[in-house]
């Protein structure tokens, strides 16, 4: 199982960019291997709170429907996932608040590749960034 951080389908749905390619390619790749693919709601967060905060809100709509198109699930986030995510960033300090609860959401649910493009996710024990 692998989960689908924000810049994947931001990349997709976004401008021209060096990442909008490779991110097409390996979710192609995921694909084609049949991985199952998640994401959890604080990702929907993210792209809301991205293209709001830059005044392009035509482009939520895009990015939803391509990230809900290529997940089996979005997983919860609730208060034990913020609660974990809290002690996560407390030690690891190269983590960001968003980043502690995407590791949160893939510790509760045993998932140990992230499809992402933040190298924050780099060097953590059990974690498999695929680029």
């Amino acid at each position: 199982m692998i989960l689908i951080d924000s810049n994947v389908p931001m990349y997709i749905v976004g401008a021209s960019h060096p990442n909008k390619v490779e991110a097409q390619r390996l979710l192609e790749k995921a694909i084609m291997d049949r991985q199952r693919l998640v994401t959890d709601a604080e990702v929907l967060q993210e792209i809301l709170h991205r293209y709001t905060s830059i005044n392009r809100r035509d482009t939520i709509q895009p990015a939803f429907d391509i990230l809900l198109a290529l997940v089996d699930a979005v997983l919860a986030v609730d208060q034990e996932t913020v609660v974990e995510a809290k002690q996560i960033v407390l030690g690891y300090p190269q983590l960001s608040a968003r980043d502690a609860v995407h590791l949160a959401v893939m510790q509760q649910h045993g998932i140990d590749r992230i499809l992402s493009f933040d190298t924050g996710f780099d060097g953590l024990a059990g974690i498999t960034r695929i680029t």
